[in-house]
């Protein structure tokens, strides 16, 4: 344990953040506006780290750079490092939100950041200017990692039901449902009140989808099974937002939140037609850990957020 700690001491730990920024911007140039300091600065450090860890971690690819296997292994790491750090030297301070200069890490899908980025954005802007804001995009493996994230960032919003999961504390941020979108001029889009069995003939866009039996399956997948559906993948993807456009102008038909259809809607030429059955409401939920409860800018951000939500 003692030779641990000395090894801990000897360690530079600024050099933790640094790979943090360089492993973001994947820049050296942009990593050091982040930093506030010189590019030759954040150049040696580059030089440092790659001695440590035997490795380029940045690699040259035409005119710009791309992280090597191990840079992409260290990028959780860093963040979970920089975060804990975070968190440990703000703790006991005072938070005064107009000249905090303290990184806040929130993950949602990129459909919440449809709905809420606008609104987040000029959170930040008006009442923290100091403050910076990571938004992690959620993967379709969350459920699994929940447990290990929830450590480590400021918060996670989704749908999810982890009421179980212990020292998470949760605030509902605001509610949607389920549509099935398609072009305006599907047969289906005039044919009445759809049916499970018109869906289940039906060609689909289906985002991040798993098997329904799968543990990995995400809120959108689940709700198919719920309904009774059991969808023909004509296009998958890893987005909520290019849903819209992997339909418009095709038979395709999709699963999708209400808030995001009603955005692309008349843009794209679709129509957004009721569900069958009674699909469950989508709860999008504030999810944090428990050590955060007393954090005075952790009060803060969730105070914000259900007021900014309230809106909604």
């Amino acid at each position: 344990m003692r030779r641990r700690a000395a090894q801990l001491a000897s360690l530079d730990l600024n050099l933790v953040l640094v790979l943090r920024e360089l492993i973001r911007e994947r820049n050296v140039t942009r990593a050091a506006d982040r930093l506030g300091v010189t590019q030759p600065a954040v150049s040696a450090a580059l030089s440092r780290l790659r001695r440590h860890f035997g490795d380029e971690l940045l690699v040259r690819d035409g005119r710009g750079y791309v992280l090597s296997p191990l840079a992409a292994q260290l990028r959780r790491q860093a963040e979970e490092i920089c975060a804990a750090a975070e968190q440990l030297f703000s703790a006991g301070e005072d938070f005064d939100p107009g000249t905090a200069r303290r990184e806040f890490t929130l993950m949602m899908a990129d459909y919440t950041v449809a709905v809420l980025g606008d609104r987040v954005s000029a959170l930040f802007e008006e009442r923290a200017p100091h403050a910076s804001l990571h938004i992690r995009l959620a993967r379709e493996a969350l459920a699994l990692e929940m447990p290990h994230l929830i450590q480590w960032v400021d918060g996670i919003v989704a749908p999810e039901p982890w009421r179980s999961l212990p020292m998470t504390r949760s605030a509902e941020l605001f509610r949607d449902e389920w549509v099935c979108v398609m072009a305006a001029g599907h047969p289906l889009a005039s044919a009445g009140p759809l049916t499970v069995s018109d869906l289940n003939g039906a060609s689909w866009v289906l985002p991040f989808y798993r098997s329904q039996d799968s543990p990995l399956a995400p809120p959108a997948t689940r709700q198919l099974a719920a309904l009774g559906i059991r969808p023909k993948t004509a296009i998958g993807v890893e987005s909520y937002l290019a849903v819209p456009a992997l339909v418009s102008g095709t038979g395709r038909v999709a699963l999708l939140q209400r808030r995001l259809a009603d955005q692309f809607a008349g843009p794209l030429g679709l129509v957004a037609v009721p569900c069958p059955g009674e699909p469950e409401p989508i709860a999008e939920t504030l999810w944090w850990h428990e050590d955060l409860d007393a954090d005075p800018a952790h009060a803060w951000l969730r105070t914000e957020l259900a007021a900014l939500t309230a809106e909604l």
